[in-house]
């Protein structure tokens, strides 16, 4: 195994990890910032306010995004699964 594939191997498990990570954080963010932006408007300073709502805004964006993050990642091992030969052959 080259080091040329061996480098594109891992960059594309960073960007399958960022293109998974993305929606499920963004989606917490937004709701973060809006429910940050409620409480400035009305000084309500609980703490625990907003940890349901990130709760409700990821579990939603699993159910939602779950099948496209399930077949990235299946796509991605089976690629990995398929360069196994290549893996023990010298150079």
């Amino acid at each position: 195994m080259d080091e040329v594939l061996l480098q594109e191997i891992l960059v594309q498990s960073m960007k399958l990890a960022i293109m998974i990570a993305g929606p499920i954080l963004g989606s917490g963010m937004i709701v973060g910032l809006f429910i940050a932006i409620l409480q400035a408007t009305t000084s309500i300073q609980e703490q625990t306010l907003t940890f349901v709502p990130k709760i409700f805004a990821i579990a939603l964006a699993i159910v939602i995004f779950g099948p496209w993050i399930v077949t990235n990642m299946t796509d991605f091992a089976q690629m990995i699964f398929e360069l196994i030969p290549l893996m023990g052959q010298p150079g």
